[in-house]
C-alpha cells in the first residue's frame, strides 16, 4: 500500500494506493528506465537552445557591425524571451573577445570585431 498526502493548491489530499507484487515490479521497472532517460534528455535540450542562442546574439550584432546598447540589449531581451536573459547576452558578448565596447555618449557603443 502507498499513501501520498499533502496539498494541490488549496486543496488537500489523502491518497491510498493499493498495489500487489506485479504492480510494484511494474512500477520499480519504469522507474529505472525513466529518470535515464529524462536525465539524459533534459540536459542535452537545455544545452542546444543555450549554444543557438548564443550563436543568434552574435550573429545579430555580426549583421549589424556596431549598436548602442540599449539597443542591442532591446533586441537580445527579444531573442532571449525575457530581461534577464537578455543582459546575460550582452554581458557575455562584451567579454567574448569578439566584440569592442567604446563610448558612445550616454550609452555605451558595441562593434563586432573579427578575431585575428
Amino acid at each position: 500500500m502507498l499513501r501520498i498526502r499533502g496539498t494541490v493548491g488549496d486543496l488537500p489530499v489523502d491518497l491510498t494506493l493499493e498495489l500487489d507484487d506485479a504492480d510494484w515490479a511494474r512500477l520499480r521497472a519504469q522507474l529505472q528506465t525513466t529518470p535515464v532517460a529524462s536525465a539524459t534528455a533534459a540536459p542535452a535540450v537545455a544545452v542546444k537552445q543555450n549554444d543557438d542562442l548564443w550563436q543568434n546574439a552574435q550573429d545579430l550584432l555580426r549583421a549589424a557591425g556596431q549598436l548602442n546598447g540599449l539597443e542591442l540589449l532591446d533586441q537580445l531581451e527579444g531573442l532571449a524571451g525575457d530581461a534577464a536573459a537578455g543582459k546575460r547576452l550582452l554581458v557575455r558578448l562584451r567579454h567574448s573577445g569578439q566584440v569592442k565596447v567604446s563610448s558612445g555618449g550616454d550609452t555605451p557603443l558595441y562593434t563586432w570585431i573579427d578575431p585575428l
